[in-house]
């Protein structure tokens, strides 16, 4: 089968690589649609640490069963799937408590951070335990199924911080995770949305997505801002989708007293962080990990065109041109939210 290869870092090359074989518990599907996340581009260049050559990449996926392993009951070859990014053991004690997202020997598709290699869905087939699997509904073409894990990262974030009818939240970055959560918040019942971003661009997306009002960050008196418009205490919720300390320390310096940040951006592996801030107001920090079941009610919010993602897609390619889509992203040399490539 053909298949897009990090062969070593900055170098794709589009070439032949064994078909995977399937375990009794496993299907083969044909891979129809894969995104480009934004963690595949960071880790072209190594910088991650999370994707060591040689790897296929790719986790954002959708397509159709071919083959079936000999001890599965509950799928068949032709039916229309996505599936999670992350492989969980279902015999986990995190698995077993309902957090498989936190599992100990979890591993994710197009992944290989040193402990473990598991190639991804850059390629015409891709092996896929029958426990992660999800039926696409009839309505949703293989390109919106392949917006779903970003969808759901999304919905785990607002799960996580309980959002209640009413609540102010302010969402710190509009890029694509931002602007989900945005579109989340909007169907959650929150009555006032806030989204702040340095890109005057992402700010026009994120009005689109329902922001009530938005903040370039460079123009100043954030803080003042936000405090006027909540009655002078606060925001109830905020969600960092950067992952950087000015960012972070917003996104604590925006809350009222006992409200909830919740941290959804990890581009940065360490920030400063405002202990005495925190402590003194009693505010409750948040991180949200990846993905813990949300796909199914995603793909019934596209479904039923609660949500949408088919203006977050810039390009549809074929997968025999990723390279030149990974340097595009790479290197910015065009606007772009996401890509999606197709074997």
């Amino acid at each position: 089968m053909k298949a897009l290869v990090l062969e070593e870092y900055n170098k794709l090359v589009y070439k032949d690589v064994p078909e995977p074989s399937i375990g009794n518990n496993e299907v083969l599907v044909k891979v129809m649609a894969c995104g480009i996340c934004g963690s595949d581009v960071h880790g072209l260049d190594g910088s991650t640490g999370r994707r060591i050559p040689p790897l296929i990449m790719g986790h954002e996926a959708s397509g159709i069963i071919v083959k079936t392993g000999t001890g599965i009951k509950g799928w068949k070859p032709g039916e229309r799937v996505t599936f999670d990014s992350t492989v969980y053991p279902l015999n986990d004690w995190f698995t077993l408590e309902g957090k498989y997202n936190l599992s100990d020997n979890s591993e994710v598709l197009g992944v290989s951070p040193g402990t473990f290699r598991r190639n991804g869905a850059f390629a015409e087939y891709i092996a896929i335990p029958e426990h992660i699997l999800y039926k696409i509904p009839d309505i949703v073409t293989f390109e919106q199924a392949a917006m779903v894990e970003a969808v759901a990262v999304a919905l785990h974030s607002i799960n996580i911080a309980v959002v209640k009818t009413g609540d102010t939240c302010v969402v710190i970055g509009a890029g694509m995770i931002g602007i989900f959560i945005l579109k989340l918040l909007k169907i959650s019942g929150a009555s006032r949305i806030i989204a702040i971003d340095i890109n005057s661009h992402h700010l026009s997306a994120a009005k689109n997505a329902g922001a009530d009002q938005t903040f370039l960050s460079s123009e100043g008196y954030i803080e003042e801002k936000v405090f006027a418009l909540t009655g002078k205490r606060g925001a109830d919720i905020t969600f960092e989708a950067v992952g950087r300390s000015e960012s972070v320390n917003m996104a604590i310096d925006l809350l009222r007293k006992g409200g909830k940040a919740v941290l959804v951006g990890n581009i940065s592996p360490k920030v400063d962080f405002p202990l005495q801030k925190v402590v003194t107001r009693e505010l409750i920090v948040l991180g949200s990990c990846a993905i813990r079941g949300e796909y199914e009610t995603v793909l019934n919010l596209l479904e039923t065109g609660r949500i949408s993602v088919d203006d977050q897609i810039s390009a549809i390619a074929p997968l025999a041109e990723g390279a030149v889509w990974f340097n595009k992203l790479y290197n910015k040399t065009e606007d772009l939210n996401k890509v999606i490539l197709v074997p």
